[in-house]
């Protein structure tokens, strides 16, 4: 992509890592520390933040404080302060909490949905539509993630068909509108990317699609931009680059926030986010775990700032 390929448009990143991220790691963050994170993440700039996720504690013993971390945070006007809910039981503690906004998941493929949700895809999206009614008649906003949607672990391809199919019933049946297709386990590459975007934008064009991309084999932020190029403008990414699905075989973390930040504003688009006040939240968050974390501009040094439209780019 040459310099400037962006042209001023408005890209809408949401931070993860208090959720996906956290769930992935051995030890426990403090609750405080946590607060204390979503402080500094919604201080950077960031809109959507999803602050914890409303599963059973034995399950995720990581997230065990999600309604101590809901009650700690400030909320900050224009901020969304989003939840990962998994059942009826979680969307009831959604509400108790004031989540702003509900993320409610199941997996294109049958395998990876009886292994991480412990039940059928037919039975999660009974699920999702009794959620989503109660999140609706409480007034929350309401999303859906569809994990697996570029390959899974265990079936290998998903048929594109699979995609349109719960992409459809979703909107349709369960009166959801924003979808995000997840990379769970970094299968996608861009030509993949392009392909599928391109099939669910025009099968269902009032869908507010959003894509989750994991880097597992390293495509990630490639896999982003040929979402750009498809006409996606809203993407998931986590602080530093944690995270990982801990029921996919070999899945590594998210596309990390301020390497997918820096990529986007040296290319010209618009995030509105404080790119040196991310990457210091992602060092805390370093020290926090107590290990390396994958993310890299962190760690690079000095940075180039956008070039300026009149000059050449780099190569030229």
């Amino acid at each position: 992509m040459s310099a400037g390929c962006g042209e001023g448009r408005e890209i809408h990143v949401q931070e993860v890592a208090l959720r996906d991220g956290l769930q992935s790691e051995a030890g426990f963050v403090a609750t405080a520390d946590k607060i204390a994170l979503a402080e500094r993440l919604a201080a950077s700039g960031l809109r959507k933040i999803e602050i914890s996720s409303f599963v059973s504690a034995r399950a995720v013993p990581q997230l065990a404080d999600a309604e101590a971390v809901f009650q700690g945070i400030t909320r900050r006007p224009g901020a969304i302060y989003a939840a990962l809910v998994p059942n009826v039981r979680g969307m009831e503690r959604a509400i108790a909490a004031r989540a702003d906004e509900v993320n409610l998941v199941m997996s294109a493929s049958e395998s990876h949905n009886r292994t991480n949700l412990r039940r059928s895809g037919d039975a999660s999206f009974q699920a999702i539509k009794e959620a989503a009614a109660l999140a609706a008649a409480a007034g929350m906003r309401v999303a859906a993630s569809l994990s697996c949607s570029f390959g899974c672990p265990f079936e290998g391809e998903i048929p594109a068909a699979t995609i349109l199919k719960w992409c459809r019933r979703l909107q349709e049946e369960a009166g959801i509108h924003s979808i995000s297709l997840c990379d769970t386990t970094g299968m996608a590459y861009p030509a993949l990317v392009r392909d599928l975007v391109g099939l669910v934008r025009q099968s269902n064009p009032a869908i507010n699609l959003a894509l989750h991309f994991h880097n597992t084999r390293g495509l990630g932020l490639a896999n982003v931009f040929a979402g750009l190029e498809a006409g996606v403008i809203h993407f998931d990414a986590a602080l530093a680059g944690i995270g990982g699905c801990p029921y996919a075989p070999g899945a590594t973390g998210n596309i990390c926030t301020e390497d997918l930040i820096h990529a986007l504003e040296i290319s010209g688009y618009r995030c509105g986010i404080d790119l040196d006040g991310l990457i210091g939240a992602a060092g805390e968050l370093e020290k926090l775990l107590g290990h390396p974390t994958p993310g890299q501009v962190m760690k690079a040094g000095p940075r180039l700032r956008r070039y300026p439209a009149d000059k050449p780019g780099p190569g030229a």
